[in-house]
Protein backbone atom coordinates (compact mmCIF):
# COMPACT_ATOMS: atom_id res chain seq x y z
CA UNK A 1 0.00 0.00 0.00
CA UNK A 2 1.67 3.12 -1.24
CA UNK A 3 1.15 6.55 0.64
CA UNK A 4 2.22 8.22 -2.35
CA UNK A 5 -0.29 6.60 -5.07
CA UNK A 6 -2.95 5.79 -2.28
CA UNK A 7 -3.26 2.14 -3.12
CA UNK A 8 -1.33 -0.54 -2.94
CA UNK A 9 0.31 -1.08 -6.33
CA UNK A 10 2.80 2.09 -6.90
CA UNK A 11 3.46 2.85 -10.01
CA UNK A 12 7.25 1.49 -11.34
CA UNK A 13 7.98 -0.32 -14.07
CA UNK A 14 4.81 -0.05 -16.78
CA UNK A 15 4.92 4.09 -16.74
CA UNK A 16 1.70 6.11 -16.80
CA UNK A 17 -0.70 3.74 -16.22
CA UNK A 18 0.42 1.08 -14.03
CA UNK A 19 3.80 -1.09 -12.59
CA UNK A 20 5.23 -4.47 -12.63
CA UNK A 21 5.02 -4.50 -11.13
CA UNK A 22 9.13 -15.46 -2.88
CA UNK A 23 12.90 -19.44 -0.73
CA UNK A 24 15.16 -21.58 0.57
CA UNK A 25 16.39 -19.12 3.65
CA UNK A 26 18.48 -17.64 0.83
CA UNK A 27 18.01 -18.28 -2.52
CA UNK A 28 21.37 -17.63 -3.88
CA UNK A 29 24.32 -19.32 -6.19
CA UNK A 30 27.81 -20.41 -4.93
CA UNK A 31 30.18 -17.74 -4.36
CA UNK A 32 31.85 -18.81 -7.02
CA UNK A 33 28.89 -18.33 -9.33
CA UNK A 34 27.83 -15.15 -8.03
CA UNK A 35 31.37 -13.94 -9.20
CA UNK A 36 31.25 -15.28 -12.67
CA UNK A 37 28.01 -13.11 -12.82
CA UNK A 38 28.95 -10.19 -11.35
CA UNK A 39 30.33 -7.92 -14.21
CA UNK A 40 27.15 -8.46 -16.06
CA UNK A 41 25.60 -6.75 -13.19
CA UNK A 42 27.26 -3.52 -12.35
CA UNK A 43 24.17 -1.90 -14.16
CA UNK A 44 22.14 -3.23 -11.90
CA UNK A 45 24.50 -2.44 -8.62
CA UNK A 46 24.89 1.64 -10.02
CA UNK A 47 21.38 1.71 -10.34
CA UNK A 48 20.61 0.92 -6.61
CA UNK A 49 23.51 2.55 -5.44
CA UNK A 50 21.63 5.67 -7.39
CA UNK A 51 18.38 4.97 -5.49
CA UNK A 52 20.09 5.28 -1.90
CA UNK A 53 21.89 8.44 -3.27
CA UNK A 54 18.16 9.81 -4.19
CA UNK A 55 17.25 9.04 -0.50
CA UNK A 56 16.03 5.57 -0.21
CA UNK A 57 17.97 3.94 2.87
CA UNK A 58 18.43 0.72 1.62
CA UNK A 59 18.20 -1.73 -1.24
CA UNK A 60 18.77 -5.49 -1.51
CA UNK A 61 17.92 -7.69 -4.45
CA UNK A 62 18.73 -10.40 -6.30
CA UNK A 63 19.29 -11.84 -10.22
CA UNK A 64 19.13 -14.94 -11.74
CA UNK A 65 20.35 -15.28 -15.71
CA UNK A 66 20.76 -18.18 -16.89
CA UNK A 67 21.07 -20.54 -14.06
CA UNK A 68 23.62 -17.74 -12.71
CA UNK A 69 22.21 -15.99 -9.48
CA UNK A 70 23.63 -12.67 -8.51
CA UNK A 71 22.96 -10.34 -5.22
CA UNK A 72 23.21 -6.75 -5.09
CA UNK A 73 22.67 -4.39 -2.22
CA UNK A 74 23.26 -0.39 -1.16
CA UNK A 75 22.12 1.54 1.49
CA UNK A 76 21.41 0.26 5.31
CA UNK A 77 18.24 -1.83 6.69
CA UNK A 78 18.57 0.39 9.96
CA UNK A 79 18.54 3.97 9.81
CA UNK A 80 19.48 4.07 14.01
CA UNK A 81 21.97 1.28 14.27
CA UNK A 82 23.44 1.84 10.21
CA UNK A 83 23.67 -2.00 9.67
CA UNK A 84 23.53 -2.84 6.06
CA UNK A 85 20.81 -4.23 4.16
CA UNK A 86 21.56 -8.30 3.36
CA UNK A 87 20.38 -10.61 0.85
CA UNK A 88 18.56 -12.45 3.48
CA UNK A 89 16.13 -10.05 4.76
CA UNK A 90 12.56 -9.91 4.13
CA UNK A 91 10.03 -7.42 4.26
CA UNK A 92 6.64 -6.14 2.75
CA UNK A 93 5.79 -7.29 -0.93
CA UNK A 94 2.61 -5.66 -0.87
CA UNK A 95 0.66 -6.18 -4.38
CA UNK A 96 3.16 -8.87 -4.96
CA UNK A 97 0.36 -10.66 -3.29
CA UNK A 98 -2.29 -10.35 -5.95
CA UNK A 99 -0.18 -12.99 -8.35
CA UNK A 100 0.06 -15.43 -5.34
CA UNK A 101 -4.10 -15.49 -4.78
CA UNK A 102 -4.51 -15.55 -8.59
CA UNK A 103 -2.20 -18.68 -8.93
CA UNK A 104 -4.49 -20.41 -6.31
CA UNK A 105 -7.88 -19.31 -8.27
CA UNK A 106 -6.90 -20.67 -11.39
CA UNK A 107 -5.59 -23.74 -10.00
CA UNK A 108 -8.81 -24.17 -8.34
CA UNK A 109 -10.45 -23.90 -12.36
CA UNK A 110 -8.10 -26.55 -13.26
CA UNK A 111 -9.37 -28.29 -10.74
CA UNK A 112 -12.67 -27.64 -12.01
CA UNK A 113 -13.77 -26.38 -8.60
CA UNK A 114 -14.60 -22.76 -10.03
CA UNK A 115 -15.11 -20.95 -13.26
CA UNK A 116 -13.48 -17.65 -13.61
CA UNK A 117 -16.57 -16.97 -15.68
CA UNK A 118 -18.76 -17.49 -12.13
CA UNK A 119 -20.08 -14.47 -11.06
CA UNK A 120 -18.94 -12.89 -7.96
CA UNK A 121 -22.40 -13.11 -6.31
CA UNK A 122 -22.37 -16.71 -6.92
CA UNK A 123 -19.70 -17.17 -4.50
CA UNK A 124 -20.83 -14.32 -2.54
CA UNK A 125 -24.07 -13.17 -2.48
CA UNK A 126 -25.03 -9.96 -2.20
CA UNK A 127 -21.88 -8.55 -1.07
CA UNK A 128 -21.27 -6.83 -4.17
CA UNK A 129 -24.11 -4.34 -3.93
CA UNK A 130 -24.78 -0.89 -3.74
CA UNK A 131 -24.18 2.11 -5.01
CA UNK A 132 -24.94 0.55 -8.50
CA UNK A 133 -22.21 -2.12 -7.52
CA UNK A 134 -23.95 -5.80 -8.86
CA UNK A 135 -22.24 -8.82 -8.29
CA UNK A 136 -24.56 -10.83 -9.95
CA UNK A 137 -23.06 -9.15 -13.28
CA UNK A 138 -19.12 -9.33 -12.66
CA UNK A 139 -17.26 -12.74 -13.06
CA UNK A 140 -14.42 -13.73 -10.92
CA UNK A 141 -12.02 -13.28 -14.45
CA UNK A 142 -12.98 -9.52 -13.86
CA UNK A 143 -11.50 -9.22 -10.33
CA UNK A 144 -8.36 -11.00 -11.34
CA UNK A 145 -7.31 -8.07 -14.30
CA UNK A 146 -9.11 -5.53 -12.93
CA UNK A 147 -12.08 -5.07 -15.26
CA UNK A 148 -14.92 -5.77 -12.95
CA UNK A 149 -15.19 -1.30 -12.05
CA UNK A 150 -15.50 -2.11 -8.38
CA UNK A 151 -14.11 0.75 -6.45
CA UNK A 152 -10.91 0.88 -4.79
CA UNK A 153 -11.66 0.56 -1.26
CA UNK A 154 -7.60 2.34 -0.62
CA UNK A 155 -9.00 5.38 -2.56
CA UNK A 156 -11.38 6.38 -0.46
CA UNK A 157 -10.98 9.34 1.70
CA UNK A 158 -11.47 8.29 5.13
CA UNK A 159 -9.65 5.92 4.30
CA UNK A 160 -6.48 7.32 3.69
CA UNK A 161 -7.06 9.86 6.00
CA UNK A 162 -6.80 6.92 8.75
CA UNK A 163 -3.91 4.53 7.23
CA UNK A 164 -2.00 6.77 5.09
CA UNK A 165 -0.91 9.92 6.70
CA UNK A 166 0.23 10.71 10.52
CA UNK A 167 -3.04 9.13 12.14
CA UNK A 168 -1.29 6.15 10.77
CA UNK A 169 1.23 6.01 13.94
CA UNK A 170 -2.05 6.00 16.42
CA UNK A 171 -3.99 3.20 13.91
CA UNK A 172 -1.40 0.95 12.60
CA UNK A 173 -2.64 -1.99 15.00
CA UNK A 174 -6.09 -1.68 14.18
CA UNK A 175 -7.55 -4.63 12.34
CA UNK A 176 -9.75 -5.06 9.79
CA UNK A 177 -11.93 -7.72 7.91
CA UNK A 178 -12.30 -8.33 4.44
CA UNK A 179 -16.15 -6.99 4.79
CA UNK A 180 -15.14 -4.32 6.46
CA UNK A 181 -12.73 -3.93 3.58
CA UNK A 182 -15.41 -4.17 1.17
CA UNK A 183 -17.96 -2.14 2.54
CA UNK A 184 -15.95 0.94 2.41
CA UNK A 185 -15.83 0.24 -1.60
CA UNK A 186 -19.53 -0.30 -1.73
CA UNK A 187 -20.02 3.03 -0.20
CA UNK A 188 -18.68 4.39 -3.66
CA UNK A 189 -20.48 4.07 -7.02
CA UNK A 190 -18.40 1.81 -9.30
CA UNK A 191 -15.93 3.27 -11.77
CA UNK A 192 -17.60 1.71 -14.74
CA UNK A 193 -19.77 -0.95 -15.83
CA UNK A 194 -17.98 -4.66 -15.45
CA UNK A 195 -15.84 -5.08 -18.64
CA UNK A 196 -16.11 -1.94 -20.01
CA UNK A 197 -12.78 -0.24 -18.98
CA UNK A 198 -10.00 -1.10 -16.80
CA UNK A 199 -8.67 0.33 -13.64
CA UNK A 200 -6.44 -1.09 -10.53
CA UNK A 201 -8.46 -1.56 -7.82
CA UNK A 202 -7.48 -3.60 -4.50
CA UNK A 203 -11.14 -4.28 -3.55
CA UNK A 204 -10.94 -6.85 -6.89
CA UNK A 205 -8.33 -8.91 -4.71
CA UNK A 206 -10.08 -8.64 -1.39
CA UNK A 207 -13.16 -9.91 -2.75
CA UNK A 208 -10.97 -12.87 -4.88
CA UNK A 209 -9.71 -14.23 -1.24
CA UNK A 210 -12.93 -14.46 0.06
CA UNK A 211 -13.60 -16.28 -2.95
CA UNK A 212 -11.42 -18.86 -2.30
CA UNK A 213 -12.32 -19.57 1.15
CA UNK A 214 -15.52 -20.06 0.27
CA UNK A 215 -14.79 -22.72 -2.73
CA UNK A 216 -12.35 -24.27 -0.73
CA UNK A 217 -13.65 -24.09 3.07
CA UNK A 218 -10.13 -22.57 4.52
CA UNK A 219 -8.76 -19.35 4.08
CA UNK A 220 -6.33 -17.71 1.13
CA UNK A 221 -3.29 -17.69 3.25
CA UNK A 222 -3.41 -21.48 4.10
CA UNK A 223 -4.34 -22.39 0.66
CA UNK A 224 -0.94 -20.23 -0.50
CA UNK A 225 0.87 -21.84 1.63
CA UNK A 226 0.07 -25.63 0.91
CA UNK A 227 -0.27 -25.12 -2.42
CA UNK A 228 2.60 -22.68 -3.37
CA UNK A 229 5.15 -21.82 -0.42
CA UNK A 230 5.59 -25.37 0.54
CA UNK A 231 6.32 -26.87 -3.26
CA UNK A 232 8.65 -24.48 -4.19
CA UNK A 233 10.16 -24.35 -0.51
CA UNK A 234 9.46 -20.78 -0.06
CA UNK A 235 11.05 -20.61 3.58
CA UNK A 236 10.90 -17.25 4.18
CA UNK A 237 7.64 -16.12 2.69
CA UNK A 238 4.53 -15.98 5.07
CA UNK A 239 0.81 -14.61 5.27
CA UNK A 240 1.00 -12.79 8.76
CA UNK A 241 -2.73 -12.02 9.26
CA UNK A 242 -3.59 -9.30 11.82
CA UNK A 243 0.40 -9.95 13.51
CA UNK A 244 2.29 -6.73 13.31
CA UNK A 245 5.97 -7.81 13.73
CA UNK A 246 8.43 -8.89 11.11
CA UNK A 247 9.91 -11.74 11.47
CA UNK A 248 13.42 -12.25 11.33
CA UNK A 249 16.42 -11.57 9.76
CA UNK A 250 14.82 -8.07 8.87
CA UNK A 251 15.27 -4.63 8.07
CA UNK A 252 13.48 -1.48 9.24
CA UNK A 253 10.70 0.21 6.55
CA UNK A 254 10.69 4.40 6.67
CA UNK A 255 8.06 6.54 5.25
CA UNK A 256 7.31 9.95 5.16
CA UNK A 257 3.08 9.57 5.54
CA UNK A 258 2.73 12.02 3.30
CA UNK A 259 2.21 13.04 -1.01
CA UNK A 260 5.55 15.08 -0.32
CA UNK A 261 9.18 13.60 -0.37
CA UNK A 262 9.88 16.10 2.49
CA UNK A 263 9.31 16.45 6.24
CA UNK A 264 10.24 13.73 8.95
CA UNK A 265 10.92 10.13 8.31
CA UNK A 266 8.93 7.59 10.32
CA UNK A 267 9.71 4.34 10.90
CA UNK A 268 6.77 2.45 9.79
CA UNK A 269 7.87 -1.33 10.08
CA UNK A 270 4.96 -2.36 12.35
CA UNK A 271 1.84 -2.32 10.85
CA UNK A 272 -1.21 -4.95 10.90
CA UNK A 273 -1.30 -6.26 7.39
CA UNK A 274 -5.06 -6.95 7.88
CA UNK A 275 -5.21 -3.19 6.09
CA UNK A 276 -4.13 -5.30 2.73
CA UNK A 277 -5.47 -8.71 3.38
CA UNK A 278 -5.56 -10.85 0.34
CA UNK A 279 -4.31 -7.76 -2.25
CA UNK A 280 -1.33 -7.24 -0.56
CA UNK A 281 -0.46 -9.11 2.85
CA UNK A 282 2.56 -11.42 2.02
CA UNK A 283 6.01 -10.61 3.46
CA UNK A 284 9.00 -12.62 1.61
CA UNK A 285 13.19 -11.96 0.59
CA UNK A 286 13.56 -11.10 -2.98
CA UNK A 287 15.34 -15.30 -3.67
CA UNK A 288 11.51 -16.27 -2.58
CA UNK A 289 10.30 -13.66 -4.70
CA UNK A 290 12.75 -14.70 -7.98
CA UNK A 291 12.07 -18.24 -7.50
CA UNK A 292 8.63 -17.69 -7.46
CA UNK A 293 7.93 -15.62 -9.94
CA UNK A 294 10.46 -18.23 -12.54
CA UNK A 295 8.61 -21.46 -11.48
CA UNK A 296 5.06 -19.96 -12.32
CA UNK A 297 6.48 -18.89 -15.58
CA UNK A 298 7.54 -21.97 -16.75
CA UNK A 299 4.93 -23.96 -15.72
CA UNK A 300 5.59 -25.48 -12.33
CA UNK A 301 2.67 -23.65 -10.64
CA UNK A 302 -0.25 -24.33 -13.67
CA UNK A 303 -1.29 -26.17 -16.29
CA UNK A 304 -0.86 -24.62 -19.75
CA UNK A 305 -4.03 -23.53 -20.10
CA UNK A 306 -4.43 -21.77 -17.48
CA UNK A 307 -1.04 -20.21 -17.44
CA UNK A 308 -2.38 -18.94 -21.27
CA UNK A 309 -5.53 -17.43 -19.46
CA UNK A 310 -3.07 -15.77 -16.90
CA UNK A 311 -0.94 -14.46 -19.24
CA UNK A 312 -3.74 -13.07 -21.86
CA UNK A 313 -3.47 -9.43 -20.87
CA UNK A 314 -6.09 -6.08 -21.25
CA UNK A 315 -3.68 -4.04 -23.20
CA UNK A 316 -2.83 -0.57 -20.61
CA UNK A 317 -0.53 1.14 -23.52
CA UNK A 318 1.71 -0.18 -26.15
CA UNK A 319 4.03 -1.79 -24.51
CA UNK A 320 1.86 -3.03 -21.35
CA UNK A 321 -0.89 -5.40 -20.51
CA UNK A 322 -2.04 -6.78 -17.12
CA UNK A 323 -3.71 -10.39 -17.31
CA UNK A 324 -4.74 -12.45 -14.07
CA UNK A 325 -2.90 -11.03 -11.40
CA UNK A 326 0.52 -10.56 -13.52
CA UNK A 327 1.79 -7.61 -15.24
CA UNK A 328 3.31 -7.39 -18.89
CA UNK A 329 6.17 -4.78 -19.93
CA UNK A 330 7.95 -4.48 -22.67
CA UNK A 331 11.04 -2.56 -21.65
CA UNK A 332 12.76 -0.01 -23.93
CA UNK A 333 15.86 -2.57 -24.98
CA UNK A 334 12.54 -4.69 -26.20
CA UNK A 335 13.27 -6.85 -23.88
CA UNK A 336 9.44 -8.28 -22.16
CA UNK A 337 9.32 -8.90 -18.70
CA UNK A 338 6.78 -10.16 -16.71
CA UNK A 339 5.60 -9.91 -13.08
CA UNK A 340 4.25 -7.43 -10.03
CA UNK A 341 5.34 -4.18 -8.23
CA UNK A 342 3.68 -3.79 -4.30
CA UNK A 343 3.95 -0.99 -2.28
CA UNK A 344 3.06 -0.76 1.23
CA UNK A 345 4.17 1.79 3.97
CA UNK A 346 8.08 1.96 4.11
CA UNK A 347 8.53 -0.61 1.30
CA UNK A 348 8.81 -0.92 -2.14
CA UNK A 349 9.18 -4.35 -4.00
CA UNK A 350 9.37 -5.43 -7.60
CA UNK A 351 9.79 -9.06 -8.85
CA UNK A 352 10.39 -9.95 -12.87
CA UNK A 353 11.19 -12.47 -14.97
CA UNK A 354 11.04 -13.19 -18.80
CA UNK A 355 8.85 -15.71 -19.96
CA UNK A 356 11.06 -18.26 -20.53
CA UNK A 357 12.48 -17.68 -17.11
CA UNK A 358 16.41 -17.34 -17.89
CA UNK A 359 16.79 -13.93 -16.50
CA UNK A 360 14.68 -12.65 -13.98
CA UNK A 361 15.19 -10.33 -10.75
CA UNK A 362 13.37 -9.28 -7.60
CA UNK A 363 14.27 -6.39 -5.25
CA UNK A 364 13.07 -3.78 -2.31
CA UNK A 365 13.74 -0.32 -1.39
CA UNK A 366 12.85 0.06 2.61
CA UNK A 367 11.58 3.92 1.91
CA UNK A 368 8.21 4.56 0.00
CA UNK A 369 8.92 8.43 -0.81
CA UNK A 370 12.62 8.38 -3.31
CA UNK A 371 14.00 6.44 -5.96
CA UNK A 372 13.57 4.60 -9.36
CA UNK A 373 12.90 1.28 -9.44
CA UNK A 374 12.19 0.95 -13.05
CA UNK A 375 15.85 2.17 -12.99
CA UNK A 376 16.95 -0.76 -11.49
CA UNK A 377 15.13 -2.78 -13.67
CA UNK A 378 16.06 -1.57 -17.18
CA UNK A 379 19.65 -1.79 -15.58
CA UNK A 380 19.39 -5.32 -15.22
CA UNK A 381 17.81 -6.03 -18.49
CA UNK A 382 18.79 -3.41 -20.91
CA UNK A 383 22.45 -3.11 -19.12
CA UNK A 384 22.15 0.17 -18.82
CA UNK A 385 20.46 3.36 -16.68
CA UNK A 386 20.34 6.66 -16.53
CA UNK A 387 19.71 7.20 -12.78
CA UNK A 388 22.67 4.69 -12.40
CA UNK A 389 25.09 7.11 -14.83
CA UNK A 390 24.04 10.02 -12.24
CA UNK A 391 26.12 8.51 -9.61
CA UNK A 392 30.32 8.61 -8.99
Amino acid sequence: MSVRTGRLVRTVVLGAVVATGVSTTVFMAPASAQEAGASSHTATQRAMDAAVHDGVPGVVGVAQRNGRIWSGDAGVADLTTGRERRAPDRFRVGSITKTFVATVMLQLEAEGRLSLDDTVDHWLPGVVAGNGHDGTKITLRQLLNHTSGIYNYTADKAFQAKVFGPDFLKNRYDTYTPGQLVAIAMAHKPDFAPGTSWNYSNTNFVLAGMVIQKATGHSYASEIDHRILRPLHLRSTTLPGTDARMPRPSGRAYSKLSQEATGPTYDVTELNPSIASSAGEVISDSGDLDRFYRALLTGELLPQRQLKEMTTTVRLSPDAGYGLGLMADKLPCGTEVWGHDGGIHGSTSVALTTKDGRHSLAFNFNGDWSGDPKAVVVAEFCGTSPAAKAVK
